[in-house]
């Protein structure tokens, strides 16, 4: 098994239930290990392990998903994820939020499940998907 991190995987990175090919070219790859890097801290806060539901994208996964052609996850630098034994997402969101952990965007999606990236711009944004559309802040509906 290939690692990316202590705690994470190639295999777990590139997850997909699409049944496409889903493998990162040598630059997403390089992305892609600083993003399970960065999942440390996550990891570490929650004080429990993650479960990734979607991090990488090939092209071809990203589209078949319906995601943006701009996505993150596309570029390796996104997670999707939950940490049941923490609490639901908007409770980790909240506590991302206030930890001082570097992100370009945290999303509460939906509280189903959180979405963290790393791209270098380092926005620091913090939305919520409720509907179809994006809320600034951490809203519950």
């Amino acid at each position: 098994m290939t690692t990316l991190s202590p705690h994470f995987s190639l295999a777990e990175m590139t997850v997909t239930t699409t049944g496409l090919a889903n493998i990162p070219n040598t630059q997403q790859l390089s992305r892609l290990t600083c993003t399970a890097n960065a999942m440390e801290a996550v990891r570490k806060l929650l004080g429990h392990p993650v479960r990734v539901n979607s991090a990488f994208r090939s092209a071809a996964v990203n589209k078949r998903v319906g995601g943006s052609p701009t996505s993150a996850h596309a570029l390796g630098y996104a997670v999707d994820f939950v940490c049941p034994a923490f609490g639901d997402p908007m409770a980790i969101c909240r506590a991302i939020a206030a930890s001082g952990i570097k992100f370009d965007q945290l999303i509460m999606e939906q509280n189903r499940w959180v979405h963290i990236s790393f791209d270098p711009r380092m926005r620091g944004q913090v939305l919520s998907w409720h509907g179809g559309k994006y809320l600034p802040g951490l809203v519950a509906k």
